[in-house]
């Protein structure tokens, strides 16, 4: 018997998050009234007007982690002329199922977000929509919110546009053999293959997302680097961790996510909307910081610059690359936490022009407030 509760590891972690949810006020459960509304809701959104564009005919596809069943974005290129690149990402248009004040947005806006923990998983809206009817799923047409990228041969933003369009995904695949094929250590994912010009327009995709990086470093983007561990499962039992690495597939996503972030955020500034942006203040503790290097042999300026910083951590990283998780961690604590602030028009966010990390991602609003 004793046996038997050692081994009920994922009900004790769900009774835990369960527990830490209240707590921290977010709802666990679905309130009866969102559920009412599901059930009346039968099939993905149709309504599409003159306004929305048709873009099913282009090679469309997901890369996301192995067992995600919730895609939420779809993404696409186009070379152009002097080494520039269209680049499109499609958002999920929720707003089109779920409307503002009903009672599953009044759920979505008290969680704000699906909440992922070791032994369960808590999403923002029920599985019907987030898995089904709103996500991009595979060979399916949906509504879309799509940003389109005109980016020169150094990642720089030439040109944007933001709309409604009806999509459809040619290839769900997977961040490790997308990532494995790219950087020529595994075989090319059936996905890809199977699809003609897939593979090309993944490499296409691939070097922008290089080029976007690159120039967020020249700009003062952080170079950091943690271990995130998932739980391994055997049934209810906990059986390892598993570390989880960035890798070139990941970075097509984030690179192109953090840029299309970019182009909503002015969208919404150029229709006097405000948006939410996660900023990181003057750090905390920049004397730490400052130790810290000097402990390895560097010297950073008495006031916080983040080139500076930057310098330091790349080649901290190359002259000790198995450590350098731990370094990220306690230059990442020193820095203090970054936090969501919201930009009104015409007004600049404190910490947008001092040093950031990695930004998070913060998608287009998925419920009622779609500016469109």
């Amino acid at each position: 018997m004793t046996d038997t509760v050692d081994r009920q590891h994922r009900s004790i972690l769900q009774r835990i998050a369960h527990r830490v949810m209240l707590e921290r006020g977010l709802a666990p459960e679905f309130p009866p009234q969102a559920l009412a509304e599901l059930a009346g809701i039968h099939g993905p959104a149709t309504g599409a007007g003159e306004s929305t564009r048709d873009l099913r005919n282009l090679l469309w596809c997901s890369i996301d982690n192995d067992d995600s069943r919730d895609l939420d974005q779809l993404t696409v290129a186009e070379a152009m002329p002097n080494g520039a690149a269209k680049v499109l990402v499609a958002i999920a248009d929720v707003d089109a199922l779920v409307k503002r004040g009903s009672a599953l947005d009044d759920h979505a806006r008290q969680n704000t977000t699906s909440v992922y923990t070791a032994a369960e998983t808590f999403p923002m809206l029920p599985e019907k929509l987030s898995t089904d009817l709103t996500s991009l799923n595979y060979e399916s047409d949906r509504l879309a919110i799509v940003i389109e990228m005109v980016l020169a041969g150094d990642g720089s933003l030439q040109s944007s546009d933001l709309y409604r369009a009806t999509v459809r995904n040619r290839a769900k695949l997977a961040y490790n053999s997308v990532a494995a094929w790219l950087e020529g250590s595994g075989p090319m994912p059936q996905g890809i293959s199977t699809v003609g010009g897939l593979d090309e327009n993944l490499r296409l995709q691939d070097r922008v997302a290089q080029q976007l990086k690159a120039l967020r470093h020249q700009h003062g983007a952080l170079d950091l680097e943690t271990i995130k561990a998932s739980p391994v499962f055997d049934g209810d039992e906990l059986r390892d961790l598993k570390t989880d690495k960035t890798n070139r597939a990941q970075d097509i996503i984030e690179d192109f996510m953090i840029a299309a972030n970019g182009v909503t955020a002015r969208y919404l500034a150029s229709k006097k909307f405000p948006s939410l942006r996660r900023v990181v203040r003057v750090p905390k503790r920049w004397d730490g910081i400052v130790e810290l290097a000097a402990e390895r042999g560097s010297t950073l300026p008495k006031e916080p610059d983040a080139k500076a910083l930057e310098q330091f951590l790349v080649s901290a990283k190359a002259a000790d690359p198995l450590r350098f998780p731990d370094l990220s961690l306690s230059v990442i604590k020193l820095m203090g936490p970054g936090e969501y602030v919201v930009e009104l028009p015409e007004t600049v966010s404190p910490g947008t022009s001092v040093l950031r990390s990695r930004i998070t991602r913060i998608p287009p609003p998925r419920t009622g407030d779609t500016p469109m």
